[in-house]
Formats: C-alpha cells, sequence, structure tokens
C-alpha cells in the first residue's frame, strides 16, 4: 500500500435506518466525510442529529439498523469485514470512548480489569506486563494507579471518564472517536478532561473525531467541524472560521444557544422541532425559507475555501449592503460629516447591534440605511437589489425602522389602531377588515391590550413603555426582514426596557428577521447581538463577532468604552 493516501477514513453515502414498531427512522441519510491522517474533525447537533450512531457504525457497531453505504479505513471496508478482523480493528485501529461512563463500564469488575480486557484480546502479555501496563495507562490519563482495585462507583464522573480513556488509548490505535467527553461533568474536571485530550493527542499522534453539544470543547479540541442536522450534513468548514461566521442557518442557532460562546447572551433555542420532509430537512425551522427549500434536498457544495454548505441559498442571505454611506450637514458657515464613508453588511436573521456614544453617527447611518435621510455618497442594496425612492420600507417583508422617540414618530392625534394599521394603508395592502386583524394580531405579539377601548384610545394617553410597544407593532405590521431599531429602550426604566428587549428577541427569535440595533449601551449589545460594529467619529472602527468584540477589543476606543461601561459595575 502506498503511503500517499489521501484519508484514513472515509465514509460514502451512509445511511442507517432503525426499524421501530410501527415505522422506520433514518437516523443516518446519505452522509459523506473524509478523515486525514492526524486531524481533528468535531461533530456537532442536536440529539437525535444522527451523531452517535454515525460513531458506532465506524466502529461497526451497529447492530439493529440497515447500513447502507461505504466505510473505508485505510482501504479497508469496514462493512464488510468479518467479526473477527472488526475486533482487531476496533482497539488497534480505531477505538470508541462512549458519553455515558456509567452504563459502559461493568460494574462488578475492577477498574484494573476492565483495562485489561482489550489488552488480553489484542496482545501476548504476561500476567505481570498486564499488571505493568495498566498502571502505565492510568498515569498516561493522570489517574493513580492504586485506583485499579477499586469499582467504578467508587470513582467520580471525571474520574470514570480517564478510565474509558485509558481503555480507548490502551492498543494505541490510530484513530479515537469520542462521544461528548465532557457531558454531566462539572466546568474544571471537564477543563482537565479536555487538557488531557490534546496533550495525549500531540504526544500519541492519533487522528480523532469528537462528537459534542458542547461547543467549547470543539473550539479547543478540533480543527475542522462538520454540522449535523436529521442525519445529514448542513455544514462543514475550518473550525475558527465556523465558529466565528457559520453559513448555515441551523449552524447559526446551534452556536447561538451556546453558553460558553456567548457568556452573557440570553439564550435562544431553535424554535421548532426536527422533522425530514421534502426537500431541505431544516426548512421548516429556518428564518430564510423560501419556496423553493422545500422542493429537493439541498446538495452540499463549496461556498468558499475549506466550507461547504447545504443550502438552496448556499447559506445564510446577505439581506442589507450599505456601501460607503456619506452624510454631511451645513451648520451655518461649517461642514459636519456626520458618517464618513461606511459600509456595512447584514445577514438574514442576524442581530447587529450598532454602538458608539451619542454623536458618533449611528443614527444618521441608521436613518440614511433606512432612507429617512437622503445620503450625499454611497448606495444601500436590499436583498442585492439597490434601493432608491424607499421601496424597501413600502412592502410587505421589507425593512423598517423604529425611532428613539415614539411620541415624535407616531401623531398623538391618531388612535393606536390607526398608528399601527397605517403602514398598510399606505401600501393599500388588503382590504379594510383584513388590515385591522393584522393590526390587532400585532398588539397581541408585542403583548398590549386590544379591547374597543384600548384600540380607541389616542397615543398621548399611554405610558412611554406602551407607545414603545405600539411602535414595535406598528414596524411589525408588515413582515419585515430586517428591522432597524433605533435606540429605542433609551428613554425607559430599567424593568421595563428589559422586558421589552426580551419581547423584542423573543419576536425576532420566532419570525427570523434580522436586526440593527442601535444603542449606547454595551450590556445591551452584549445581552442580545450576534454580531457588534463600533463607531466613533463618523466611523466603524471596528467590528466583529460579539464574544470576541466585547471580551477582547482590538481598537483602543472600544477597550474605552468598555472600561467605562463597566467602570463600578464589575
Amino acid at each position: 500500500m502506498s503511503h500517499h493516501k489521501e484519508y484514513l477514513l472515509k465514509v460514502d453515502d451512509l445511511s442507517i435506518v432503525y426499524t421501530g414498531e410501527d415505522d422506520k427512522v433514518k437516523a443516518v441519510d446519505q452522509l459523506s466525510l473524509g478523515l486525514k491522517e492526524g486531524e481533528s474533525l468535531g461533530i456537532i447537533g442536536e440529539s437525535g442529529s444522527g451523531k452517535s450512531s454515525l460513531a458506532l457504525a465506524i466502529m461497526g457497531l451497529i447492530k439493529d439498523g440497515e447500513v447502507q453505504g461505504k466505510i473505508t479505513y485505510q482501504e479497508e471496508d469496514i462493512l464488510a469485514a468479518s467479526a473477527k478482523r472488526l475486533k482487531e480493528i476496533r482497539w488497534q485501529k480505531i477505538a470508541l470512548v462512549f458519553q455515558n461512563s456509567l452504563e459502559v463500564l461493568n460494574p462488578v469488575l475492577t477498574i484494573g480489569e476492565q483495562i485489561k480486557e482489550p489488552l488480553r484480546r489484542n496482545a501476548q502479555y504476561s500476567a505481570q506486563e498486564l499488571e505493568e501496563r495498566v498502571i502505565e495507562l492510568l498515569e498516561l490519563v493522570g489517574l493513580n494507579p492504586d485506583w485499579r482495585d477499586s469499582y467504578p462507583h467508587n470513582l467520580s464522573g471525571g474520574m470514570r471518564q480517564r478510565v474509558l480513556l485509558a481503555m480507548a488509548l490502551s492498543c494505541e490505535p490510530e484513530l479515537l472517536i469520542i462521544d461528548e467527553p465532557t457531558t454531566g461533568l462539572d466546568p474544571v474536571t471537564k477543563d482537565e478532561i479536555l487538557q488531557l485530550l490534546k496533550k495525549l493527542q500531540q504526544r500519541m499522534d492519533f487522528s480523532m473525531i469528537m462528537i459534542s453539544h458542547d461547543i467549547g470543547s470543539i473550539k479547543e479540541l478540533t480543527s475542522r467541524v462538520m454540522t449535523m442536522y436529521c442525519g445529514q450534513v448542513v455544514e462543514v468548514g475550518l473550525t475558527d472560521k465556523v465558529l466565528r461566521d457559520p453559513f448555515h442557518p441551523y449552524t447559526r442557532g446551534l452556536l447561538n444557544s451556546s453558553p460558553n460562546l456567548f457568556k452573557y447572551k440570553d439564550l435562544w433555542g431553535i424554535e421548532g422541532e426536527a422533522k425530514p420532509g421534502e426537500g431541505c430537512a431544516f426548512s421548516s425551522r429556518c428564518c430564510q425559507s423560501g419556496a423553493n427549500c422545500f422542493g429537493a434536498r439541498p446538495p452540499l457544495e463549496y461556498v468558499a475555501v475549506e466550507r461547504r454548505v447545504a443550502c438552496h441559498k448556499g447559506g445564510i442571505e446577505e439581506f442589507l449592503e450599505a456601501r460607503n454611506i456619506k452624510k454631511t450637514y451645513q451648520l451655518k458657515d461649517k461642514e459636519i460629516t456626520a458618517v464618513k464613508e461606511v459600509s456595512l453588511k447584514i445577514k438574514s436573521g442576524e442581530v447587529v447591534a450598532l454602538v458608539g456614544k451619542s454623536g458618533s453617527g449611528k443614527s444618521t447611518l441608521a436613518h440614511s440605511i433606512a432612507g429617512v435621510l437622503d445620503v450625499d455618497e454611497g448606495e444601500v442594496y436590499y436583498r442585492g437589489e439597490q434601493v432608491t425612492d424607499n421601496w424597501a420600507t413600502k412592502m410587505i417583508g421589507g425593512m423598517q425602522i423604529i425611532f428613539q422617540d415614539p411620541s415624535s414618530s407616531t401623531s398623538s392625534r391618531m388612535k393606536l389602531l390607526d398608528v399601527v394599521k397605517e403602514p398598510l394603508e399606505i401600501i393599500k395592502w388588503e382590504d379594510r377588515e383584513q388590515r385591522k386583524a393584522k393590526a390587532i394580531d400585532c398588539l397581541k405579539k408585542v403583548q398590549l391590550p386590544t379591547t374597543e377601548a384600548f384600540l380607541n384610545r389616542y397615543c398621548h394617553a399611554l405610558s412611554g413603555g406602551q407607545r414603545q410597544r405600539v411602535a414595535i407593532a406598528r414596524a411589525l405590521v408588515t413582515e419585515p426582514k430586517l428591522l432597524i431599531a433605533d435606540e429605542i429602550t433609551s428613554m425607559l426604566d430599567p424593568s421595563t426596557q428589559a422586558n421589552l428587549l426580551r419581547k423584542l428577541k423573543g419576536l425576532q427569535n420566532q419570525e427570523g428577521f434580522s436586526m440593527l440595533y442601535i444603542t449606547h449601551d454595551l450590556h445591551l449589545a452584549r445581552k442580545i447581538a450576534d454580531k457588534v460594529c463600533v463607531m466613533n467619529e463618523g466611523e466603524i472602527v471596528e467590528r466583529g463577532v460579539s464574544f470576541e468584540i466585547l471580551e477582547n477589543p482590538k481598537h483602543i476606543y472600544t477597550q474605552k468604552l468598555l472600561t467605562k461601561a463597566f467602570k463600578g459595575l464589575i
């Protein structure tokens, strides 16, 4: 055999179907992957996405399911191997560390006996050599060899995990598959296990497949990551690139639900349940699904270097692009540039926070993007088309802006229902009854009463929090795909502010619209944003993923802002 083998492990078109009493469950659905020597691949996905079934299939351990496709390890077909050959491959070539140590370890055998098991099976050791090897392996995984005479229940979860690791490494495999190695462990033990794995991999040079919902572990230990959904691969790429900028809406949903990436953010799961159907399996839960998503299954295709995505739209769509926006004001004889050639992009379903102190140009930029202000230079593109004459705000599914002070943007002489209905009247949407029904529906969404008496109130008779909710309802009535929220909570007390924001973020998560959130409050940005742009004196001085910028800002201005924001608070 040549030494220039492209892949150590190759999986082609693998499908696994379990037959239940009444139905068939497709746990893995036409999945392919390649693993090179020395590589670490992370596999992420919700429970039930087929990750563990894939691991078991690679080990040749699927008992009660039909397996189709091909799994080759060093050019040897695993699915065609005899039971005897599989046993040899299983410890010496590929080893699996299971996730639940209590179920895997035998309660009536000592730790030492259990570690000897794979050794006895595969090598000719004398009793003395076996004992020495057990001691060596326990030391390797950082356990005191005295534990070899104890039983599994005498050990803590983290210690049992180390025992499983010692067993898996006993025959020096070339590929280690680790299934949820840190589930149920406390943060300190978890970190110890991860550091141990890192050290062992450097020392023993094995390849690794790590299955985990813990994004922190994946970030720490893998170089490439693959997202699985309903038994299919929906995204593959280099770990640091994918975590910083996911291309598939599902991968982004997983990252947004991960507490160790966004330490301060409120966590939002992905709405809905997994229902594989025709077309793209994720379409029923996706914030950008369109008619073409329900037809055929999207192929896994390259969309960038080292990045493949299975999405009919080529990944998360870009909704808005502002290019080189420039806006100047004339003050008596002086010209002031409020926005200096700023460019900005927002993708579908994404919350971008635009932060900076008062007077930095944030609102001017927002109003320019929304078409409230005319710009001196630059263009705005909405879903790839240039916006002229405000067409993007005069349609269903376009963009809308919510202003900082709702009383100035809504006429106090109008009744509440008319204020919410007005955008529909302007674009002459459907008939009067439907407009009213839609307006009432939006008021319910923002948790305002919908009694006739309340609908007939004048806006000046409402509290600040109620007025701000009316403004949100008015913005949502045209089902915008992009919402620009300009300091919308700055005039409210903290409790009303928290309620309103949670409501808005919840709606954003359900309806899947994108949001440009303008604020001078970094704590707020931290809670809700996926990405942050920092603005100072009309320019964006720093931009990136919120967990990076707010924990490790590079620009001196952002550092200053953060220091001020957290003075006396941390």
